[in-house]
């Protein structure tokens, strides 16, 4: 029995449980972030998705602690990745914790995705129905770049294939030259270094209109926040608006003064001052 699916299908947008017991759907994990939208880069991220028999099967503990070691250049490179087993949520969190794992387990404790690709596995002599060791390698809009069979061990990616993978699908994305990021609306709110080297001019002196208000949402990962100025708008702001060295935060509630830009995806804030 092999997969249904094969090469440029789109893989079922499917909601399963993670390993907390929350509903993650598939199509949420390839969606540009907050920071990509206002950026006008609306690719998205590419997917891999790992079915598993479970934690009891020798050659899963080995591909796994693989993907451990892969895990880090995932996060840095902004790709996402699942596993996917019948076991229920809480044996998930066991086996990812003993793992030492940081993308999502889900449970297809009811078999449904694993029957709707056909990868049901009737073989097994120890636990019924765990699903077949397939990987896909997704595309943002989940069309399906690569199949991987594991029935035998070798039949599943090595990490160096999933980079070819990964690079293969993201070499077409519009943010993927160094070229884009020096275009005028991106550096309007991913604002250059240089931009502060002499400190932060005087508010107003731009030309931009200067506006009130206080830091609503700052999110210290991806460095972006929202600021809720006089009127009650919320007003976008990536950590490179505010002037200054290095990573830079303003706690929430912080009082501030800044320039509003109106960009092509709406106000943004830049040269952000406490007040």
């Amino acid at each position: 029995m092999t997969t249904s699916l094969k090469l440029n299908d789109t893989f079922p947008d499917w909601t399963l449980p993670n390993h907390e017991n929350h509903p993650i759907t598939l199509s949420n994990l390839t969606a540009p972030s907050s920071i990509d939208t206002r950026l006008k880069f609306s690719d998205g991220y590419p997917l891999i998705v790992v079915f598993y028999r479970g934690f009891y099967c020798p050659r899963d503990n080995v591909q796994m602690r693989q993907l451990v070691q892969f895990q880090q250049e995932l996060r840095v490179n902004f790709c996402k990745m699942v596993a996917i087993s019948v076991q229920p949520p809480l044996v998930q969190a066991a086996f990812r914790a003993g793992l030492g794992a940081n993308w999502p387990f889900l449970s297809d404790k009811k078999r449904e995705l694993i029957k709707a690709i056909n990868i049901l596995d009737e073989t097994e002599g120890e636990y019924a129905y765990p699903p077949q060791p397939y990987t896909f390698v997704l595309k943002p809009d989940l069309t399906v770049h690569s199949i991987y069979n594991g029935w035998f061990y070798i039949g599943r990616p090595s990490l160096d294939e999933l980079r070819q993978d990964l690079r293969s699908i993201m070499s077409e994305f519009s943010n993927y030259g160094y070229e884009t990021y020096t275009d005028p609306h991106v550096t309007q709110i991913r604002i250059p270094q240089q931009t502060w080297l002499d400190g932060a001019p005087t508010l107003g002196e731009s030309g931009y209109p200067v506006e009130n208000g206080r830091i609503h949402t700052f999110n210290v990962q991806s460095g972006n926040g929202t600021i809720q100025n006089e009127k009650g708008e919320e007003i976008f702001f990536n950590f490179t608006a505010i002037p200054g060295e290095g990573y830079r935060r303003l706690p929430v509630g912080t009082a501030v003064k800044f320039e509003r830009v109106e960009t092509e995806t709406g106000p943004v804030a830049r040269n952000v001052t406490i007040d």
